[in-house]
């Protein structure tokens, strides 16, 4: 891959950063959102509310955002979990110092981000497709799941009845929910691939976020069922634009040879397929 650098300023203050990658010019503007909401979902989970009516119009399902938080250099992406008129939705766990300072803003703080980032889910209207979402992977798949109707399956794994979150979201799209903890404190006792096997020859497609090794059974479910199937992979990110090489994925040619894309640029949704696990 080759690709040029043409400005990349110092992230702390990164209103306009312009890169060209194959020689395609993309400008990503840095903009202010207002916290208009913020819950806790969980003891580690929270959901805010960003107001910006420009970036919610163009926000596409499976896009995230890049979020500069306070005193750090390097952003943080987080996937967005829906949108609501002019209001961008982001559900996010703490999981290092970053996201708990994130945490800690306040209704009425401004929060910079770029957004959205990323090539997210083709929804097509005309398929009936399960979504499945795997701990913090389950956010984004409620903004997908409302695109496609309530003709759609969702099936959400979490680790245990704490960890639960989003259930009202789900039943208010009106899809079909089902709901798995590995130990059985809640739903069905067991991991996402055993009722995706009950279903997997009613649905069409398959579109599914969470740990890589969740993706990775269910990509072998779908090839057994030759059932098309697209993953939201989850990488460590800097740049989130594809400039700093730091979140290569390993993709398939067609010649069975590997090469490296960005899960940032280039994703973060890809054919299961064409992943190399």
């Amino acid at each position: 891959m080759s690709f040029s650098l043409i400005h990349i300023p110092d992230y702390s203050d990164c209103f306009n950063l312009i890169i060209e990658v194959r020689n395609d010019v993309m400008k990503f503007d840095a903009q202010d959102c207002i916290l208009v909401g913020k819950y806790r979902l969980a003891q580690t989970v929270f959901d805010f509310r960003l107001r910006n009516a420009e970036l919610a119009q163009i926000t596409k399902p499976g896009q995230f955002a890049h979020i500069l938080v306070p005193g750090k250099t390097l952003r943080r992406p987080i996937s967005i979990c829906d949108v609501e008129g002019d209001t961008l939705r982001i559900v996010f766990e703490i999981r290092g110092d970053g996201t708990r300072i994130l945490s800690e803003c306040e209704v009425g703080d401004k929060i910079n981000i770029i957004a959205p980032l990323g090539k997210g889910f083709d929804i097509p209207q005309d398929k009936k497709i399960v979504f499945i979402g795997g701990g913090i992977g389950v956010p984004p798949m409620l903004y997908s799941a409302k695109q496609a109707g309530n003709d759609s399956v969702v099936i959400n794994g979490f680790r245990d009845k704490s960890a639960v979150i989003l259930t009202e979201d789900f039943k208010k799209i009106g899809c079909r929910l089902v709901e798995t903890t590995d130990n059985g404190t809640y739903g069905i006792h067991g991991f996402v691939t055993s009722p995706l096997e009950e279903i997997i020859d009613e649905i069409d497609m398959i579109c599914a976020c969470g740990p890589t090794p969740m993706l990775k059974n269910i990509s072998r479910l779908a090839k057994e069922h030759n059932k098309p199937c697209f993953v939201s992979l989850e990488q460590r990110m800097a740049c989130g634009v594809g400039a700093c090489l730091g979140c290569a994925v390993g993709i398939k040619r067609d010649d069975g040879t590997v090469t490296y894309k960005h899960v940032c640029k280039d994703g973060p949704v890809f054919n299961a397929e064409e992943v190399a696990w």
